[in-house]
């Protein structure tokens, strides 16, 4: 008996590691120096959240600091990221567009990132990007 207990205690601890959500924290091979991303995985490796964008894009003939990222999630399909958020979605020329795509490997993730607004001429242009799981 006792050695069933300690079986099933055992995979209940590997499966609750396997399925846990994952946060990724990355950096930028080209763009500004300095511009870093992270997100979260969630635990069924099916969506991305609290996806986050720090760093440089070009504003109005200026370039500007910001952090700033969807309040939506980004879908991922058989490990592939490929998703266009807009917010607010009717918020026209001023709306902002998160475009995110990238391939996840196990504790490594890498694909393209852009931001947007094109009613105020804002844009970090196509940044390619590195992550790695916390």
């Amino acid at each position: 008996m006792k050695l069933k207990i300690t079986l099933f205690i055992a995979a209940f601890f590997f499966s609750s590691i396997s399925f846990a959500q994952k946060k990724f924290e990355g950096t930028f091979s080209n763009g500004y120096k300095g511009s870093k991303l992270s997100f979260i995985l969630s635990a069924d490796g099916k969506e991305i959240k609290d996806f986050t964008f720090q760093g440089y894009w070009r504003c109005g003939g200026s370039t500007e600091m910001i952090t700033l990222g969807p309040e939506k999630k980004f879908p991922v399909t058989n490990n592939k990221i490929n998703g266009i958020i807009v917010e607010p979605e009717n918020g026209g020329a001023s709306a902002i567009r998160f475009q995110l795509e990238g391939l996840i490997n196990g504790k490594k993730a890498s694909g393209i990132y852009r931001m947007s607004i094109t009613g105020l001429s804002c844009d970090t242009y196509e940044l390619k990007w590195t992550a790695a799981a916390k």
